[in-house]
């Protein structure tokens, strides 16, 4: 097994755009097998959910929505030291979305001039739906990290939707984890076609007006082609991260730091980006014993990963120049999650301008931000860092400008707009101002 390492200064063109690309080309490709998945839902709905549950997940659909009694049967076949971790984890993230909507003023206005006042009234959306993946796994963490801020933020309709297990249900964590959250409409459709099934609605699945969650690159390219019908939030592909470092990051919990994003899926993007030589060759010569300590399928994962062979590879160990050469590679990738470890690194937070996430020191894997400190783990990926923020009670809410002028404000306005109105081509717009009755 060997561990690449790209000196950046010395790598072709196209294996830079590689890695900088990262696996967003998976969902370009998905974009074509999911059209017929969603024309599917949206043609039969409730039947058409059916059939690909029992196609892709091999699953038997009686009743789409989970009933109260399924609710309960997973809080009693939970293993108490699994629920008592789970409301750990929700109480921090509630105390962390809470600070957050304690910042946001429901109305606020200012004047602008004399009898010119402007504002704007924050409301919650009117409906959402949160996706949940499940790959061989259950993943109860996406679930509250998702439905405390849509709960806090007042959403009035919210919608899970996840994949069922093959004997037809909703997994136990992710229902007694809902139940914790205060949700109570869960429903048993994954993929694309539970994109779709947001989207358009069903019998028994509600049509929503936006739709967040992480998913694989089918479910990512059917918010893609369904972004005319509803919100498909901001993009989540394969999971990535970048570790930071320096000479003072401990070489051995920088390999582990590396393999936590790794090990998602062989789409995942996981690099070591550092300039100090000593740090990247001892991560290449020691990473292979730890990758092979690893039970499969995560042992083949992030070989693939870290290996950078063929051409859907994303990880890696970067070596640049120097740390302000590391700073410069992190800003142009973007990544998901960044952790610095790095000398005085909170000295460096201004020059750390796109990351979904920022996760400072030796004692902050993103092993701890994933499930517990309370900041959110959906998070922009493929360089959308650039533009869009983590995950927050922002993503549930809207703004709506509001303004009011008296007739002092009005008169004074009202030669400065004219004049605008006329230059531009509007004369209804002027007329509006030049003939009303005041």
């Amino acid at each position: 097994m060997s561990i690449i390492l790209y000196r950046w200064s010395e790598t072709n063109e196209e294996t830079k755009r590689r890695i900088m690309r990262r696996g967003q080309t998976n969902i370009d490709a998905a974009c074509k097998v999911v059209k017929p998945i969603i024309e599917e839902v949206r043609q039969r709905g409730d039947d058409a959910l059916r059939d690909f549950a029992l196609k892709f997940e091999k699953a038997p659909i009686d009743n789409i929505k989970a009933t109260p009694d399924e609710f309960a049967r997973a809080e009693a076949a939970l293993e108490p030291e699994l629920k008592e971790a789970i409301k750990a984890c929700v109480a921090n993230v509630k105390k962390f979305h809470e600070a957050q909507m304690a910042h946001v003023p429901p109305r606020w206005m200012v004047e602008i001039q004399a009898g010119v006042m402007a504002g704007e009234q924050v409301s919650a959306i009117e409906s959402v739906g949160l996706y949940v993946p499940r790959g061989k796994g259950a993943f109860p963490s996406a679930l509250y990290m998702l439905a405390v801020p849509a709960v806090i933020s007042g959403v009035k309709t919210i919608a899970v939707v996840t994949p069922p297990t093959p004997s037809g249900s909703v997994d136990d964590a992710t229902l007694y984890t809902a139940s914790l959250c205060g949700v109570e409409n869960v429903y048993k459709c994954g993929g694309a076609q539970a994109i779709a099934a947001l989207a358009y609605g069903t019998q028994s699945v509600p049509q929503v007006k936006k739709v967040l969650g992480p998913g694989s690159p089918y479910v990512a390219a059917a918010k893609r082609l369904l972004s005319d019908i509803m919100d498909p939030g901001m993009p989540a592909g394969p999971s990535e991260s970048i570790v930071l470092a320096d000479e003072t990051a401990d070489p051995d919990n920088t390999i582990l730091d590396v393999l936590n994003e790794g090990e998602h899926g062989k789409d995942s993007g996981a690099l070591l980006v550092t300039h100090d030589e000593r740090l990247a060759l001892y991560v290449q010569e020691h990473m292979p014993a730890v990758i092979e300590s690893l039970p499969e399928p995560h042992r083949g994962i992030c070989a693939h990963v870290m290996s950078g062979e063929g051409d859907d590879s994303y990880g890696g160990i970067v070596l640049t120049g120097s740390l302000e050469e590391s700073i410069t590679f992190a800003n142009d990738y973007a990544p998901e999650h960044l952790h610095l470890k790095i000398k005085d690194g909170e000295s460096r937070l201004d020059e750390i301008k796109h990351a979904g996430e920022i996760l400072i020191g030796e004692y902050t894997p993103s092993s701890l931000g994933n499930y517990g400190i309370g900041v959110n783990h959906v998070l922009p990926t493929g360089g959308w860092a650039h533009t869009y923020s983590c995950t927050s009670v922002w993503d549930f809410l809207k703004r709506t400008s509001i303004s009011r002028c008296d007739k002092a404000g009005f008169d004074a306005l009202k030669g400065p707009v004219s004049t605008i109105t006329d230059y531009e081509g509007f004369p209804a717009h002027g007329e509006v101002l030049r003939r009303r009755k005041v």
